[in-house]
């Protein structure tokens, strides 16, 4: 890859990154119906995939998954905002239980060689699934921005790297011509 092929990719994701942080309820929004068209292209793809199998057991699961993903793309493109506040929750509740799992397994295993790392990032896992499930709108515009944060630096990094290969590739060729 060439240094200005970084340089334009860092500077698209420093425009993405401040753009997420500046309207990041549009942004969790817009992300909200992305997946919701890509719910709604498996869906359509699973039950081709249903349709075309041979009769088996698969088949009917097949059309079941198809038509859940249909429903659930239909419903993120009709009303992206529900969708981003509904996949905050979920995603509060999958933290919250990850979070008292890793908690267990943390007092069960003796073996643990961090026993307190454990418990300690099984409480941040389950403070932070608890605002997301208690705040489901904020945390969906907090996920926006951090998203938003992190496409920013990662395209600050990926400039400066740019400009650091551009200027291995000066240096390599003055040391050749000189």
């Amino acid at each position: 890859m060439t240094w200005s092929h970084l340089v334009v990719r860092g500077g698209l994701a420093v425009v993405f990154g401040v753009v997420a942080m500046l309207f990041p309820l549009s942004t969790a929004t817009a992300l909200a119906l992305l997946w919701g068209v890509w719910a709604l292209a498996d869906g359509a793809l699973t039950l081709v995939q249903a349709f075309g199998a041979p009769r088996s057991p698969v088949r009917p699961v097949l059309g079941a998954m198809g038509i859940v993903a249909l429903l659930a793309g239909a419903l993120a493109v009709s009303d992206p905002g529900l969708t981003a506040v509904t996949l905050t929750r979920v995603l509060g509740i999958w933290l919250i239980a990850r979070g008292l799992l890793e908690a267990v397994v943390a007092l069960l295993d003796r073996e643990a060689e961090s026993r307190a790392g454990m418990l300690l990032s099984g409480a941040v896992d389950v403070v932070l699934g608890l605002l997301f499930v208690l705040n489901p709108g904020r945390s969906a515009v907090g996920l926006a921005v951090v998203l938003g944060l992190v496409a920013a630096v990662w395209g600050v990094v990926l400039v400066i790297v740019g400009f650091l290969v551009r200027r291995r590739h000066l240096n390599d060729g003055a040391a050749v011509h000189g």
